[in-house]
């Protein structure tokens, strides 16, 4: 009997003695429940130009906006009335550990806060659950995960091993000509960045289309509705191969490396994954080592994720001939000499 998880509560149904598995169908209730609440918090806000007043950095070294704060108190608030022993992991708060807890949900309350000041479509919230077990879970230790539309309250969950709902409608495309594909840009320098990425825009700029849309969550759920073919975002691999390029970073991050933290991927990898996408890291390494709580340079994590192996590889393959492109250009010996002083 294959397991079939429910959309309206959460919970997964499973074989019957499978104890492990019905825990992690009563987490995904909660998990659900948060971020239906979540959405209603914030989708009022939505296009609000209140919400866009500045109330310092988070934890991940990103700007906290309003909306930002009046998110983060309503999970706290949610979590304390239903379940006050779990802990959580969010972007501005970080790890908030009552103390003995089983579980840890790893909660982006709104991803893509910039769209969301903006009224646009392309704001979600991000609920992940993992057992906290030695207290260092990783993106393997991910169960749960949920990701909800604000706009629309269009909702996507998986639970591990028991599949997606709703049903995945993955791109069959391979031809990276034909490429409908997102990347991003906040926090990231436009020219190397693009320099990396030049042939997948320039290849795919007539017969596809490449799209900032501001969200991972909602970039990577647009695999799963065969809207896009793939999301790629180079970010840390860039830092780690090219001399000079983390100062350029930290210089348009405000001091700050801004590239995808566990809580931006979390739930939206075990999303496509769970759909039968592929999912990895820029250099095509799987993504389930990396630790989960934390948002510093040694959490981040690069990604690419497609709708099928064959196209996966093909951009891992041009990112290759990106990074090597970078490394040999004068934009990163500029780079490598301003950080040599």
């Amino acid at each position: 009997m294959s397991p079939s998880p429910s959309a309206r509560s959460g919970v997964a149904e499973y074989p019957a003695g499978s104890a492990e598995r019905a825990e992690s169908g009563a987490i995904g209730a909660i998990v659900v429940g948060l971020a239906e609440q979540l959405r209603a918090t914030v989708l009022p806000l939505l296009g609000e130009h209140a919400g866009r007043a500045s109330a310092g950095a988070g934890a991940g070294g990103d700007l906290t906006f309003a909306i930002d704060q009046i998110a983060e108190s309503a999970l706290q608030s949610y979590l304390a009335s239903v379940e006050p022993k779990l802990a959580f992991y969010s972007e501005d708060r970080g790890l908030v550990d009552p103390g003995g807890a089983e579980w840890v949900l790893v909660v982006d309350p709104i991803d893509g806060t910039r769209p969301a000041m903006a009224g646009l479509e392309s704001a979600c919230v991000s609920v992940a659950a993992a057992r906290l077990g030695d207290r260092a879970p990783t993106m393997a230790d991910v169960e749960v995960g949920c990701v909800v539309e604000i706009r629309s309250g269009a909702r996507f969950l998986a639970h591990r091993g028991a599949g997606l709902e709703p049903a995945p409608r993955l791109s069959a495309g391979r031809d990276l000509s034909r490429l409908f594909w997102s990347y991003g840009f906040r926090g990231r320098p436009a020219v190397p960045t693009t320099i990396v990425l030049e042939q997948l825009i320039d290849g795919s700029s007539v017969g596809g289309g490449s799209f900032d849309l501001g969200s991972a969550c909602f970039d990577m759920t647009r695999i799963v509705t065969g809207q896009l073919d793939a999301y790629v975002e180079p970010g840390p691999r860039i830092i780690d191969q090219v001399a000079g390029m983390e100062e350029r970073f930290r210089a348009v991050g405000g001091g700050h490396l801004l590239n995808n933290s566990p809580y931006d991927l979390a739930a939206a990898a075990l999303i496509v994954s769970e759909a039968g996408g592929i999912v990895s890291d820029a250099y095509g390494q799987p993504l389930d080592r990396r630790e989960l709580l934390g948002s510093g340079r040694s959490f981040q994590m690069s990604c690419v994720a497609a709708a099928n192996r064959e196209l996966h590889s093909a951009i891992i393959a041009s990112l290759d001939r990106g990074i090597e492109r970078l490394t040999t250009s004068s934009i990163a010996s500029a780079a490598q000499g301003i950080a040599q002083g």
